[in-house]
């Protein structure tokens, strides 16, 4: 995993106004909490941050404050749904071998047989993992995979030190028959082969 340092300062102003003149100023509204600590509300620069998490958002930053340093993991954000802006986000305070709980996408890789159709059913998994050793993605392999395949939460090999929270048996990925030219057809057609075949024998013994 990645770690970033950003330099933060206190903030001051509350509620929506104050919010709103902290974005203006090219900053983003947060809250850092955890470890029994009050709340901390702060300001991040906007540009920092939307760098830190380009890869993920289970980025280790080090926030340097008031000329102290704290480790924190994203915990929340909150995004303008039409600009893409930060609206806010909450930081939650860790500490090195500290273990935490949180959620990493599930990358696919390889190819699986060409008649075989990809379900990928689960694009993210929660494990507990040190702080300070979060991976930033799994990857699990689909080489080779045929129809009637799969691979269930608990057949996948986690990075050291993680562990998996959650239903084991949970399907991360099938593989299931790729639909046939006349599926398709009958898809569009608004039917299927079967009742599209049947329909024609009882057309042919009417005439």
């Amino acid at each position: 995993m990645s770690e970033v340092r950003i330099a933060a300062e206190p903030r001051t102003e509350f509620g929506k106004g104050g919010a709103r003149r902290t974005r203006r100023a090219g900053k983003v509204p947060a809250v850092m909490y955890g470890h029994g600590t009050a709340p901390r509300h702060i300001a991040l620069p906007a540009r920092d941050f939307a760098q830190a998490i380009k890869h993920g958002i289970n980025t280790l930053l080090t926030i340097d404050i008031d000329g102290k340093s704290e480790l924190a993991l994203p915990k929340a954000i909150q995004r303008d749904p039409l600009k893409g802006t930060f609206d806010h986000v909450d930081l939650l305070l860790v500490r090195r071998g500290e273990k935490v709980t949180v959620e990493v996408p599930v990358n696919l890789v390889g190819d699986a047989a060409r008649d075989g159709l990809v379900n990928h059913e689960m694009t993210s998994m929660t494990i507990e993992a040190e702080a300070t050793h979060l991976p930033d993605g799994i990857e699990v392999s689909i080489e080779g995979l045929v129809v009637g395949d799969q691979i269930l939460a608990g057949q996948i090999t986690l990075p050291q030190g993680s562990t998996l929270i959650g239903d084991p048996e949970a399907m991360v990925v099938a593989i299931a028959a790729a639909p046939s030219a006349a599926d398709v057809e009958a898809d569009l057609a608004g039917g299927t082969p079967e009742t599209a075949s049947t329909e024609s024998s009882e057309d042919t013994s009417a005439s």
